[in-house]
C-alpha cells in the first residue's frame, strides 16, 4: 500500500504509475487538479484518489487516516508534494518572509506532518518506509529560488535524521532530482539548454527517470538515510 502526495501530474503521477505497474495499491493525492488525480486513479489497476493539503496539519493527518481506513495498512509513503516560486538568487528583496513561509509550509512542514501521521502505520506494516522528493537545489547552491533551495536542504537533512531515528523499523531515503521535464518546468528553456550542454548524460530527466529510482529505493532493503542525486551527472561539472 503506497501513498504518493502531490501525484496528479509530473513526478508524482509517474511514481504512482510505476508502483501500480509493480502490483502495488496506490493512493493518489493533490490539493488542486482534483479531476486529473481522479482520472489517473481510474486509469490504474488498483488506485484511489484523496484530496488534501499537506501543509495543513489536520488535513495531513486525515489523509493518512483515510488511506488506512480504506486499505487497512500503509507500507510506503512518498512525500512528493511541493511548491516553489522562481526568484533570481540576487533579488533578495523579492524573497520576502511570505515567500519563505508558503514554500516551507508545503515542502518542509507538509513533509513532516504527513510523515509523523504515517509513522505508526509504517511501523506496524513490518517493512515501512518513507521516500522524500528533495532536489539538487538542496545539495548544491542552485535552484529556482533561495527559499526553495533551503526548503529542499531541510528535506534532505530531515531524511537523514529520520532514518537515524526510525530504524530499524522504518527506512527513510530521498531522491534529489535536477531539472525534470514536467508542466512545472515547461518554460525553463534556458536552464534546460544548460543541462543538455553541460551534464555528462546530455539530457534533462523525465518523470519516469525519477520514478524508477524511487521504486528501486523501495525495493532496496539495506539502504536508509541516503539522498540520491538524479541529475544526469550535472553535479560533476
Amino acid at each position: 500500500m503506497v501513498l504518493v502526495t502531490g501525484s496528479s501530474s509530473g513526478i508524482g503521477a509517474a511514481v504512482a504509475r510505476r508502483f501500480a505497474a509493480s502490483g502495488a495499491t496506490v493512493v493518489i493525492n493533490s490539493v488542486t487538479s482534483v479531476e486529473a488525480g481522479e482520472t489517473l486513479a481510474a486509469e490504474l489497476p488498483a488506485a484511489s484518489y484523496q484530496q488534501a493539503d499537506v501543509s495543513d496539519a489536520d488535513q495531513a493527518k486525515r489523509l493518512v487516516e483515510a488511506v488506512v481506513d480504506l486499505h487497512g495498512r500503509l507500507d510506503v509513503l512518498v512525500n512528493n508534494a511541493g511548491t516553489t516560486q522562481v526568484i533570481a538568487h540576487r533579488d533578495l528583496e523579492a524573497a520576502g518572509p511570505e515567500v519563505w513561509r508558503r514554500i516551507f509550509d508545503v515542502n518542509v512542514f507538509g513533509t513532516w506532518q504527513v510523515t509523523v501521521a504515517a509513522v505508526p502505520h509504517l511501523r506496524a506494516s513490518g517493512h515501512g518506509q518513507v521516500i522524500n522528493v528533495s532536489s539538487i537545489a538542496g545539495e548544491r547552491p542552485t535552484g529556482s529560488s533561495i527559499p526553495y533551495a533551503c526548503s529542499k536542504a531541510a528535506v534532505s537533512h530531515m531524511t537523514r535524521l529520520l532514518a537515524n531515528t526510525l530504524g530499524p523499523d522504518i527506512r527513510v531515503n530521498a531522491v534529489a532530482p535536477g531539472l525534470v521535464d514536467t508542466p512545472w518546468t515547461a518554460d525553463w528553456g534556458a536552464v534546460r539548454e544548460m543541462v543538455r550542454t553541460q551534464a555528462p548524460l546530455r539530457r534533462t530527466a523525465s518523470p519516469e527517470d525519477v520514478a524508477e529510482l524511487i521504486v528501486g529505493l523501495a525495493r532496496s532493503a539495506y539502504v536508509t538515510g541516503e539522498v540520491v542525486l538524479v541529475d544526469g551527472g550535472l553535479h560533476l561539472r
